[in-house]
C-alpha cells in the first residue's frame, strides 16, 4: 500500500486548514486574472494598489503564523516577534538599494544615497555581499535565525519564562530600535531604506511585477503554514504542545526542553524574517519604526482574534485585523487605536478561543462533526 503523500497527511484531519489553503490558492489565480487580464473598465478590474494591498496583508499572514507556532502551541509569549521581520525587511532592502547604483539622486555608483548624504568615503562591511541575490537570501533567513539562536540559547538555558521572557523579548525588539535609529549605524537612520528601483532586474513598479511579488507572498504562506503544521503534527509537535501545557513535567521525562524550544524558536523567527522581505519590495520602505514594541504587541493581538494554537486562526486574526485598519485609519483615524484596543478587549472576554475557536463551539452546538483538537499534548 503506497503512503499518501505529507501534503496530504498534514492536512487529513485539518479541515480548516485545507479551506485555508483553498483560499490562498484562489487568491493567487483570481488576484492576478483580474489585474492583468480584466480591462480596467470592468467592475471586475483589481487595481495594482489593491494587489499590493492584499499581498501585503499575506506578508502579515504569513509573520502571524510564524508568532503562532510560538506562542499558541510552544506557549511562549513573545513581545519582540516584530525584531526578526524587521531584520529580514532590512536584509531584502540592503538588497534592493544596492540595485540602484548610479540612479540614486547623488549619483554614486556604490554608496546608497543617505551614505554620501552622511559623508561615508567607503561602503561599510556588512554591506558588502548584498549587490547579490542569493546572498541577500539566505541573510533573510541567517540574520533572524542566528539572533533568535542566541538570544534563545541565553534565555532558554537560564530557565527564563513566562512574563520575565515576554519583557525581555520586548527589550530586545526595542533595543534593535534603538539602534536603527542611528545615523551611524549604517542602516539609513529614521528615514531607513527607500526609493527602490527593480528586483531581480525587474521594475518594481510595474504590474507584472507587483503580481509576482503577490504570487511570492502566497507561496510563502502557504510553505510557511505547512512546515508549521508538519512541526506540531510531528513527534516534537507533541513535546511542543507539552513543554506549552507542563514543562517540568516534559524535562522530569528526560527530555531537553531547552533544545526544543530553541529549533521552534529560529523556526519561527526565520519565517517572520521572510515575511519582512516579501513586505518591503510591496511598500517599498522599510524603517526603524518596525521594531517598534507597539508592532508586536500588536501582532500578538491578530494571533489572540484569530484563534491561537490553530495556525490559520492567526492569519486570519491578521488579515481581518489590518483590513480593519486600513479602512478605519482612513475613515476614522482618530479613534483607530481605541477601537483596536475594544476589539481584543473584547474578544479577550467574549471569544477567548478568537473567531475560529467561536465558528468551532457554534458548530458542536449546532450538532456538526468538527475535526478534533489538535492543540491537545500526547506524551507518555
Amino acid at each position: 500500500m503506497k503512503h499518501k503523500p505529507i501534503i496530504f497527511r498534514l492536512l487529513e484531519t485539518d479541515k480548516g486548514g485545507r479551506y485555508f489553503l483553498a483560499v490562498i490558492l484562489a487568491l493567487m489565480v483570481i488576484v492576478p486574472f483580474c489585474n492583468l487580464v480584466v480591462p480596467e473598465t470592468s467592475a471586475f478590474h483589481m487595481s495594482t494598489y489593491v494587489v499590493t494591498l492584499v499581498g501585503k496583508y499575506l506578508t502579515y499572514a504569513l509573520l502571524a503564523i510564524s508568532l503562532d507556532l510560538v506562542w499558541g502551541y510552544l506557549g511562549i509569549l513573545s513581545l519582540g516577534h516584530g525584531a526578526f521581520f524587521g531584520l529580514g525587511g532590512y536584509a531584502m532592502g540592503m538588497y534592493l538599494m544596492r540595485q540602484i547604483g548610479d540612479r540614486g539622486v547623488y549619483g554614486h555608483p556604490v554608496l546608497p544615497d543617505f551614505m554620501v548624504f552622511l559623508n561615508y568615503k567607503e561602503l561599510p562591511w556588512f554591506w558588502h555581499g548584498f549587490d547579490m541575490f542569493w546572498f541577500a537570501f539566505i541573510m533573510i533567513f541567517f540574520v533572524p535565525g542566528l539572533l533568535a539562536f542566541v538570544f534563545g540559547w541565553l534565555a532558554f538555558r537560564s530557565r527564563v519564562t513566562g512574563v520575565y521572557l515576554s519583557i525581555i523579548t520586548q527589550a530586545l525588539t526595542y533595543a534593535l530600535m534603538l539602534a536603527f535609529f542611528r545615523n551611524n549605524f549604517g542602516f539609513g537612520g529614521n528615514n531607513g531604506l527607500t526609493d527602490f528601483k527593480d528586483i531581480l532586474g525587474f521594475d518594481l513598479q510595474s504590474d507584472a511585477t507587483r503580481v509576482a511579488l503577490f504570487i511570492c507572498s502566497g507561496l510563502a504562506v502557504i510553505l510557511g503554514y505547512l512546515i508549521c503544521k508538519f512541526i506540531v503534527q510531528s513527534r516534537l509537535g507533541s513535546l511542543v504542545t507539552a513543554i506549552r501545557d507542563s514543562e517540568g513535567r516534559v524535562r522530569a521525562l528526560g527530555y531537553r526542553d531547552e533544545y526544543i524550544k530553541l529549533f521552534v524558536f529560529v523556526v519561527a523567527a526565520m519565517l517572520a524574517g521572510l515575511a519582512g522581505a516579501l513586505y518591503v519590495p510591496q511598500v517599498g520602505i522599510i524603517n526603524p519604526g518596525e521594531f517598534s514594541p507597539i508592532n508586536s504587541i500588536e501582532m500578538v493581538i491578530w494571533v489572540a482574534i484569530g484563534g491561537r494554537g490553530t495556525l490559520y486562526g492567526a492569519a486570519l486574526g491578521a488579515v481581518v485585523v489590518n483590513f480593519a485598519k486600513t479602512y478605519f485609519t482612513a475613515a476614522a483615524p482618530e479613534v483607530w487605536l481605541f477601537m483596536l484596543g475594544g476589539l481584543f478587549v473584547f474578544v479577550t472576554l467574549f471569544l477567548p478561543k478568537g473567531i475560529v475557536g467561536a465558528v468551532k463551539n457554534f458548530a458542536s452546538k449546532s450538532g456538526k462533526k468538527i475535526e478534533p483538537d489538535a492543540n491537545k499534548a500526547n506524551v507518555g
